[in-house]
């Protein structure tokens, strides 16, 4: 392959719609081989934005806002980051023969769960938890009945957990209808889903393009209000087991089409293994393999979406812990520790301008040839940190 340099007439260049942590690292690693990064999110100095050869601030729902900027910057690529976008406007750059990543209706399916759950459980005949779709208070009372109790409750679009709930009783429906209304995108749509009483859940990374699929090592992950808060890699689980994630992962993937990394989402019980969600793009806990892999999540990502070999090498178990803020700050400062810094572990700091109680502002990475104590080094870590 052939590489440019960036702000010339003839570079190679990728646009970025959602600048977060996520996008920062992609951002970085295209630098890396000298490609052109247009940065676009909905505010000034996002993560990304500072890291970019070009910064563009742009309503990203809106349509022919978020079109004429993709116009005007005339990308290679454009690789959206958030679900926040206006489908309609990818579809009218991929009209106009612009390279969606992995393609628009790869993304119309996954930013919206109802697409993604219905694709999955119906198109593929994947295995899923039992679920229902509502739109009103009154149709989410019916549907957690028939569900049954406890169920969880989401919107079918958000990010980050925002709007995500845990439904114990009918008691707690009203309360979950109000959570759901807080996300981070549609909150018109509500998904109710049967409780698996899962052993564990997993995110598995798997990368493609037109010639191979590659997975990473399953990772691990704990959340809290919907969001990871700590994530490692390897999760020990049976070969069967992971096998059986492996062969979904593929055909979800294979079915969408297109070339990326995507986090697939799986809750497993001993060897059976439930289909869960989909992002058709770097996953929030894969920031794990910034420390444990030759090519972390970010490198890969950028690989296949250029089509290059996609083999990499698993250094080490490792994990990773998510600092949340504890207050609201328009000039965040984040205080870490300097044993937070060895040859095993390290913080990487977001950059963001802005903070408000939960949001992730840092996150801590710790080797270790014991998985279980890279988990404790790491929520140690992150715990260490502080904000004002």
């Amino acid at each position: 392959m052939q590489f440019t340099t960036p702000l010339k007439e003839n570079s190679i260049s990728i646009m970025l719609l959602g600048s977060g942590e996520l996008g920062k690292e992609v951002a970085i690693e295209a630098q890396r081989l000298g490609i052109e990064v247009i940065a676009v999110d909905k505010y000034e100095n996002a993560p990304a934005h500072l890291v970019a050869n070009e910064a563009v601030v742009v309503d990203m729902q809106d349509r022919e806002a978020l079109l004429e900027v993709i116009k005007r910057y005339n990308p290679n690529y454009i690789l959206p980051e958030v679900e926040a976008i206006s489908i309609e406007a990818l579809f009218d750059a991929e009209t106009l023969g612009f390279n969606v990543i992995p393609n628009a209706e790869a993304v119309n399916k996954t930013m919206n769960r109802k697409n993604i759950r219905e694709f999955a459980a119906k198109e593929l005949g994947l295995k899923t938890s039992g679920y229902k779709f509502v739109k009103t208070l009154d149709e989410l009372k019916v549907a957690a009945k028939e569900i049954g109790f406890p169920c969880v409750i989401k919107p079918v679009m958000s990010s980050s957990g925002h709007g995500q709930s845990i439904a114990k009783s009918e008691t707690d429906i009203e309360k979950s209808f109000e959570i759901a209304q807080e996300a981070r995108g549609d909150a018109s749509e509500l998904i109710v889903e049967e409780f698996i009483k899962f052993d564990y859940e997993i995110t598995l990374l798997t990368a493609r393009h037109e010639s191979e699929t590659i997975f990473c090592e399953p990772i691990g992950h704990i959340q809290q209000d919907g969001d990871y808060i700590l994530s490692w890699q390897p999760m020990a689980m049976s070969s069967v087991a992971l096998k059986k994630a492996q062969e979904i992962a593929k055909a979800v993937t294979d079915g969408l089409g297109g070339r990326g990394i995507f986090g697939v989402e799986f809750f497993v019980k001993g060897d059976e293994v439930y289909f869960s969600e989909l992002s058709p793009r770097p996953h929030d806990t894969g920031m794990v393999t910034l420390i444990t892999q030759s090519q972390s999540e970010f490198a890969l990502h950028l690989r296949a979406v250029l089509g290059l070999p996609l083999s990499y090498k698993f250094f080490s178990p490792g994990a990773s812990g998510a600092y949340k803020a504890k207050r609201e700050s328009s000039n965040p400062i984040i205080e870490v520790p300097d044993t937070a810094f060895s040859q095993n572990s390290y913080v990487r700091v977001f950059g963001k301008p802005h903070s408000h109680k939960g949001r992730r502002l840092a996150v801590s990475l710790v080797i270790d040839n014991d998985v279980e104590v890279a988990k404790t080094k790491a929520k140690e870590i992150a715990e260490s940190i502080s904000d004002k």
